[in-house]
């Protein structure tokens, strides 16, 4: 007899889904236990904590373009997935959480594990949540969780019942009222506006004579569209954090990152420019964009929910990136005048020579920028790199040159800790032909990255390409919050808040049958990265830094400094440390390439 659990799995597999990423339990048993029963082609991939399920999922769904699903139990296995699943909503990615629930004759009885999941998942998953109630409804519900979860690019949810999950399958519906008929299949949106609209956008662009692009992760499928667009209107091209992979570094006119861990060309690009086109971007920093009123607007996105939402546009295009900007690019004038464009390119040229110098500067023992210096020029031509929140964003976002065929994601929208690791799990287990390489601080390692590096233990030996590295900043310190605090609060470093306890990264590493390499001297980094590039077995890089080199924002106003100044002042424990590195950093800034 086929059990609705059974059938859970045989409808997620003809959408497509060839994994789950979850954690057992037994309010979850008979989707648990349907793994086993028959060969439906979903891999149930067991993660160490149902936050890291989720993630899992998010990244799944990032790295493969596919829906991302994962499982838990119900009561507190169902609540541990909020983080991970509040990640993708955040980062509008496609995902669908199953979930377990007491059985239905127990519900309102104050039962152990009753949690009210539908209150609890209405927020995070409220474009769909729904709890089944007797086997009739499963179909409707996987198809409708399904197409929600593509056509919405959210977070959906469906609730099963312990005892629901046992009973027969109901697989067709009666033909009679009160019940409903779905189907599988998605078509997806028409991807092109309109011709007037599209004239209407040419126009206000072929008007402005500096040209900035935003790209962001909607337009990471849009490269080659998004340099002939730039090429013809002599734009330079920023990028939002989760945009990093959209275009490559190496071209002259990419300024880099936007925003608070962004870079000063593109800070300049977006004071001196009169025209924004904003490509699949949700950037939420106004204060990095032109000043309103000085520049025109014109925006693409898929979802017309995020449009007009950053900055007032003049033209708005509903659409797929790449188709759009395709259909656009025979409506725009070639720009003649290339001044805009040489100043843009100088100020790259000028930025990449501080960035070198910065990274090398003296630390102790090691300068983080260096260590993410060192390995641009080694990354593998199809790598997947994947980071997670602090102040490593900050060195990835500057530093690290991506080039054309990477892949490369983060925690946008969420800015979550801890993801990093899932991330890269996951994207191993979408693409286990590919190289990742995932970039994490010592505090998100302590909080969840411990416990995933058992899953890299467990799984890499199926993988055609073993080639990972995680690379750990160990610093001893929650370093990004450290910061936010001298600038944004002007309170020195708490030391009870902020210092970590010590941690043998490496060696851990080495317990659970990988590589660990501890590094603790500037000359060290090239090798090590070297070594763990082409090792047989996933790497752990344990990279000793200094936490007092200042991940500086590219315009630093008044009251930041005068919050700085004020942090000193009120003894920070590390005073002599960071004043000293700052001063390097802001002199390699006033002399490139000098």
């Amino acid at each position: 007899m086929a059990t609705v659990g059974d059938f859970v799995l045989k409808r997620l597999a003809a959408w497509g889904v060839k994994r789950i990423y979850g954690y057992p339990g037994d309010g979850i048993n008979g989707v648990i236990g349907a793994f086993g029963h028959g060969d439906t082609g979903v891999e149930f991939v067991q993660a160490r904590h149902e936050e890291l399920a989720a993630f899992m999922a998010c990244a799944h769904a990032k790295f493969s373009g596919e829906v991302g699903v994962c499982l838990a139990t119900s009561g507190p296995g169902a609540i541990h997935l909020l983080n991970g699943l509040y990640d993708a909503k955040m980062d509008h990615q496609p995902v669908v959480a199953i979930v377990g629930q007491q059985s239905r004759m127990a519900l309102g009885g104050d039962y152990q594990q009753e949690v009210d999941l539908l209150s609890l998942f209405k927020d995070v998953a409220h474009e769909f949540v729904q709890m089944a109630t007797t086997p009739e409804q499963v179909r409707h519900l996987i198809d409708r969780a399904m197409r929600i979860a593509i056509e919405r690019r959210t977070v959906t949810c469906v609730i099963l019942p312990n005892d629901l999950q046992e009973l027969k399958a109901v697989e067709t519906p009666p033909r009679e009222h009160g019940t409903v008929h779905s189907g599988i299949g998605y078509t997806g949106h028409a991807v092109q506006p309109r011709q007037e609209d599209l004239q209407r956008a040419a126009a206000v662009l072929n008007a402005g004579k500096k040209v900035a692009i935003l790209a962001g992760a909607g337009a990471l499928h849009a490269t080659d569209a998004l340099i002939a667009v730039a090429d013809k209107l002599g734009a330079g091209i920023a990028k939002a954090l989760l945009g990093k992979a959209a275009v490559p570094d190496g071209l002259p006119y990419v300024t880099g990152a936007i925003g608070l861990l962004g870079t000063k060309p593109s800070w300049d690009l977006m004071n001196e420019c009169d025209t924004l086109l904003m490509v699949g971007s949700a950037f939420p920093y106004s204060e990095f964009l032109p000043k309103e009123g000085k520049a025109r607007g014109v925006q693409i996105d898929i979802d017309a929910r995020m449009l007009n939402l950053r900055y007032p546009m003049e033209v708005c295009l509903t659409g797929d990136s790449a188709a759009t900007l395709e259909a656009l690019l025979p409506l725009l004038e070639e720009q003649t005048d290339r001044s805009w464009r040489k100043r843009i390119e100088s100020n790259v040229a000028d930025w990449w020579q501080v960035l070198e110098a910065r990274a090398m500067n003296e630390a102790k023992p090691l300068n983080p920028q260096r260590v993410f210096w060192e390995l641009s020029p080694r990354l593998p031509d199809n790598v997947i790199l994947t980071c997670d929140s602090g102040s490593c964003a900050s060195w990835y976002a500057r530093d690290l040159k991506i080039r054309s065929g990477m892949t490369a994601s983060l925690s946008g929208g969420l800015a979550t800790m801890g993801s990093a690791l899932p991330y890269a799990l996951a994207a191993k287990c979408v693409h286990p032909e590919r190289p990742v390489v995932a970039m994490l601080g010592d505090g998100a390692m302590q909080m969840l990255g411990v416990n995933a590096l058992i899953t890299l233990a467990h799984l890499w030996r199926e993988w055609s390409d073993p080639r990972m590295v995680i690379m750990v900043l160990n610093n001893g310190d929650l370093n990004m919050v450290t910061w936010e605090q001298r600038i944004t609060e002007g309170d020195a470093k708490l030391e009870a808040s902020q210092n970590l306890p010590p941690f043998p990264y490496a060696a851990y590493a080495e317990l659970l049958g990988l590589r660990g390499i501890r590094v603790d001297h500037p000359d060290q980094v090239a090798e090590a990265w070297k070594q763990a590039l082409a090792s047989p077995v996933p790497t752990l890089l344990e990279m000793v830094t200094d936490p007092d080199v200042p991940p500086l924002p590219p315009h630093v106003s008044a009251k930041q400094a005068v919050h700085y100044l004020r942090a000193l002042l009120r003894g920070d424990p590390d005073a002599t440390g960071i004043v000293t590195a700052t001063i390097k950093e802001v002199w390699d800034s006033l002399r490139p390439g000098r």
